[in-house]
């Protein structure tokens, strides 16, 4: 059959058999943080990437990622955590909850993207969190958006949720884009971890992409 034939077959089933021809939903992965969960309608999407842009740094991506690893205990599941900055505290989690992380120490932006580029491919765990977030955002820029592509590709062949936590907005190939928005008083920094989760103020913007008809715009919710 020629090519205009298989488009026009293609267009004409779209129409007359919408349902059939959409992708099914997207399997996820919950965090624990009900904020969090609710923006993300249910959780980190498996086979994409989320991006959780932290512009000031204390904003609570920490709390976020601790949240995280107590959810991957809890459910006997294993998560990757590459530490772009050697910034992570083991001492801040539990023994029970170090049993199921695999801890991924990073001095640089660059040896950080090659980690998650390993990990990927590797497919074998259901979370890698990429945790930029105390990077330099000079270091960050000069990341190639065909890195971030390259990492989309290889997720959507696995059944893993990739976070990717940054001080700024960058990873363009990132189909959910989460932007904290608190700045802690110093009183609230005494809060149980917990309260704080509570009080997170997020902004979100959602890469909605319509494979079946070839189309992909942004939606920004409050």
């Amino acid at each position: 059959m020629a090519p205009s034939r298989i488009i026009d077959l293609r267009k004409l089933l779209a129409e007359r058999f919408p349902e059939a021809v959409r992708p099914a939903p997207a399997a996820v992965l919950a965090t624990g943080v009900p904020n969090v969960d609710a923006a993300l309608e249910g959780g980190l999407t498996k086979g994409a990437i989320t991006e959780l842009s932290s512009p000031s740094g204390s904003a609570g991506s920490a709390s976020i990622v601790a949240a995280l690893l107590a959810r991957a205990a809890a459910e006997r599941d294993f998560v990757a955590l590459i530490d772009g900055r050697d910034s992570f505290d083991p001492q801040s989690i539990g023994a029970g909850t170090l049993r199921h992380l695999l801890w991924v120490r990073c001095a640089k932006a660059a040896e950080a993207i090659q980690a998650a580029d390993l990990l990927l491919r590797d497919g074998n765990f259901p979370l890698v969190i990429l945790d930029l977030v105390l990077n330099p955002v000079a270091e960050l820029r000069r990341i190639p958006s065909s890195h971030w592509y390259r990492l989309q590709r290889l997720v959507e062949s696995a059944p893993t949720a990739f976070l990717v936590v940054s001080p700024r907005s960058m990873v363009s190939s990132a189909q959910w884009k989460l932007v904290l928005e608190n700045r802690w008083t110093l009183p609230q920094l005494d809060w149980a971890a917990k309260d704080l989760r509570a009080e997170l103020k997020i902004r979100l913007r959602r890469a909605q992409a319509n494979t079946w008809r070839g189309e992909e715009r942004m939606e920004e919710v409050g």
